[in-house]
């Protein structure tokens, strides 16, 4: 797939919007720098008064008078006479009396953002800057006054009192305005790092449900400096009551359980660096990026979407960090983890390490230790690999394929208070305990009960495949070899036989510490390629021989209890395509049977309606089924799509996914959300599915939109063509785009003849 620069959208902005020019010349300050350079550099909002003129009515001296009168300022229309240079308009504002007179006029339903619900008039007047306030000039329709809320929601933060806004900040095209706001402030609002800087938030567990709730970290043993480290933190400030411990060597289903009483984060991957004032050598986190604004530990599959995003912004060093702290993960818990929480130990995620390595990998091969860097994430792969996904429990020995089945014991720990009542109450009224009795009875082993490990079982599978929830797992997951994963795992093979045939000569020795699994050789062994060709090759047949259904041209996942394929249409079917294991004919069949059933208004569904059933009280919607759609089942698509040429069903796709997320973004006050209902035209971020939805609850201005929604948006940049990109500015619809261009070309057709 091209990558192509990411630069300025061209083209118009939604109808009713005038379009700023490109920047002034090279001595003007950039009107699109981020917040804290736009909003603390004094010189852009000082007021340079134009000629000799001593009595203007400016906008200060008249709210001061208004103020003091306890008068409201009437409206007045004033002179339009900037009319004539539209380019370059700016507007003198105070910043807290006109945020107030926006949200008072404008914000109906008080919830903090002006949005097409919002039954305000759609206008507002502001004084020009270039007239000393003296002129005033219209601001109208929603966005313009979303954008405008949000930025004096910024200035605000900043601290200022009054500034010279820009026009172009808000009628910016806002494919342009979106892609910059990932960029500059929502990639930094989802950044984490865990050292004493946010050591006393982020080691606060907010699904800690005991009754001393207070920090905690855990730390392996083979990470002796950080416990060190974060030891002498607790001695130093005891008033954050930091508990430190320290892990045994065995993680066993046992020890998770008995430290679900004292729940904590886990210790990622830190780097050593020198102080330039007292040249004292410390420690400090690497970073990595957190799914949303409410959370503060390293999560799996997220990031690795996450990173494609960040790639595509050039931050790569970023992306570099959370590779490295998967290959801690792996080194010191066995495993890429769903999330580095204590109760997440025996859990892993879809696994990406080969491939986020390797993308990282291609853009820094030129610096120095490059090599070592793929050479460790590589060898952390084939640890994984062994130990975790093709070994007990997750290994099925008749297929040779795998299937998500993590262990564990008892309850999950992490979900909210109440979540299982409705499956644990008919238990314990029939042992004739409390319900609390009941769970630590049940969980310590003093009651038995195989029904119910049977399905905390499947529900722990069902969290580790990312997919939680969908009635595609419901009850069966721990049982299911799925496309997924298996497509995963053949990336892996293929992606570890290139890297070893094309970077380390064919040769790659494999010391002692990644030598973990029932199959691994003897340490420091030599890898070569060839056998995971054959790895590779084995896998594809098995696929070929339980999962695709010639028929329906599609994949299906397997049942290995029950020995037989299930009918669950799912858009995983296109993760084949994006690790290669399909033919060029199951590609085609796809293309042609499966995607017509997963496609809609927005992109692709997460699965079909007729595979999801009808719901009700009795079976409320679940949030990986039809309606929804996710960033990650886009993406991945994409690329799928790409990879075997069908170029004009991945930008048709991309292009549907991304004048969603635009919409919602122009119509509903920047919002950007974690899923979206992709049959919904009008507010697609409004999901009535367990968990609701994450992204929506901001004031103001959202700072962190969706770490993989953000990624998708600006690789979906990447996979639409230049037109697009230009018609996605104008919030065209795709039927209105595909009508225009058959239009342009039966007229260019008819001027030739």
């Amino acid at each position: 797939m091209p990558i192509r620069p990411e630069t300025e959208m061209e083209g118009p902005a939604p109808p009713g919007v005038s379009l700023p020019t490109k920047r002034g010349s090279s001595d003007e300050l950039n009107v699109y720098d981020d917040a804290r350079t736009y909003y603390t550099a004094e010189e852009r909002h000082r007021l340079h008064r134009a000629g000799p003129r001593t009595r203007t009515y400016s906008q200060n001296s008249l709210v001061r008078q208004l103020d003091r009168l306890g008068l409201h300022e009437p409206y007045r229309r004033g002179s339009h006479d900037e009319s004539t240079i539209p380019h370059n308009r700016r507007f003198l504002i105070q910043v807290e009396p006109t945020l107030h007179s926006l949200q008072m006029q404008e914000d109906t339903d008080r919830n903090m953002q002006i949005t097409i619900e919002d039954a305000g008039p759609k206008v507002l007047s502001l004084r020009t800057a270039a007239s000393n306030g003296h002129n005033r000039f219209d601001i109208r329709g929603t966005y313009m006054l979303s954008n405008l809320l949000q930025e004096l929601s910024l200035a605000k933060e900043y601290g200022r009192k009054q500034i010279i806004l820009d026009e172009a900040r808000l009628n910016e095209n806002p494919v342009n305005r979106l892609s910059r706001m990932i960029r500059d402030h929502f990639w930094e609002g989802l950044t984490r790092r865990i050292d004493a800087s946010s050591i006393e938030i982020a080691a606060r567990d907010p699904k800690d449900w005991t009754d001393d709730p207070r920090p905690r970290i855990y730390v392996p043993r083979g990470a002796l400096d950080q416990y060190e480290y974060y030891k002498k933190l607790a001695e130093e400030r005891p008033e954050i009551r930091l508990d430190v411990q320290l892990l045994p060597e065995k993680i066993t289903p046992e020890l998770v359980r008995d430290m679900n009483v004292k729940p904590g984060l886990l210790a990622v991957d830190m780097e050593e660096v020198t102080d330039p004032k007292t040249g004292k050598k410390s420690l400090r986190g690497r970073p990595f990026v957190v799914p949303g604004g409410r959370f503060n530990e390293l999560y799996g599959w997220d990031s690795y979407m996450e990173s494609l995003g960040l790639l595509v912004h050039d931050k790569v060093d970023l992306a570099k960090s959370m590779v490295l702290n998967f290959c801690f993960c792996i080194k010191h818990y066995g495993k890429i983890l769903n999330a580095t929480r204590s109760y997440y130990l025996l859990r892993s995620q879809p696994p990406f390490l080969t491939d986020m390595a390797l993308r990282v990998y291609d853009k820094i091969k030129h610096e120095p230790g490059a090599v070592d860097f793929l050479r460790t994430a590589i060898l952390a792969a084939i640890k994984e690999y062994h130990s975790v996904w093709v070994a007990e429990p997750r290994l099925d020995p008749v297929t040779g394929l795998s299937r998500y089945r993590p262990q564990g014991l008892g309850v999950p720990p992490e979900t909210e208070a109440g979540h299982f009542v409705h499956i644990l109450e008919p238990y314990v009224k029939k042992h004739g305990v409390t319900f609390d009795e009941f769970v630590d009875a049940y969980n310590n082993g003093r009651i038995k009960e195989p029904e119910l490990d049977e399905y905390f079982m499947h529900d722990r599978a069902v969290r580790e495949s990312g997919h939680d929830t969908t009635y595609r797992f419901e009850g069966v997951c721990a049982n299911l070899a799925t496309i997924d994963l298996n497509a995963l795992l053949f990336k892996y093979e293929t992606d570890i036989a290139r890297t070893i045939r094309n970077v380390f000569g064919d040769k790659l020795v494999v010391p002692a510490e990644y030598c973990v699994g029932p199959n691994m050789p003897a340490a420091n062994h030599v890898e070569t390629s060839a056998i995971w060709d054959r790895r590779a090759k084995r896998r594809k047949l098995a696929i070929d021989k339980y999962l695709w259904n010639e028929e329906q041209g599609m994949y299906f996942d397997y049942d290995t209890a029950k020995r037989q394929q299930c009918t669950y249409e799912s858009a995983t079917t296109f993760w084949a395509l994006w690790a290669g294991c399909a033919s060029p004919k199951q590609a085609a069949a796809m293309v042609t049977k499966a995607l017509p059933k997963l496609e809609a208004f927005g992109g692709l569904l997460s699965g079909t309606k007729e595979s999801r059933g009808e719901i009700g009280l009795e079976r409320p919607n679940r949030q990986w089924d039809y309606p929804y759609g996710w960033a990650p089942q886009q993406m991945l698509a994409w690329t799928g799509l790409y990879r075997y040429s069908f170029t004009e069903e991945a930008e048709r796709l991309a292009y549907k996914w991304l004048f969603m997320i635009t919409k919602a973004f122009v119509d509903f006050n920047g919002v950007v959300v974690e899923k979206y209902d992709v049959t919904r035209p009008i507010d697609p971020h409004r999901v009535d599915a367990e968990y609701g939805n994450q992204g929506l609850d901001f004031k103001g201005v959202a700072k962190e939109g969706f770490g993989w929604v953000n990624a998708s948006y600006v690789y979906g940049l990447q996979i639409v063509n230049a037109h697009m990109r230009r018609a996605l500015g104008t919030l065209t619809p795709y039927e209105t785009f595909v009508k225009a261009l058959e239009e342009n070309r039966a007229k260019a057709l008819a001027e030739l003849v």
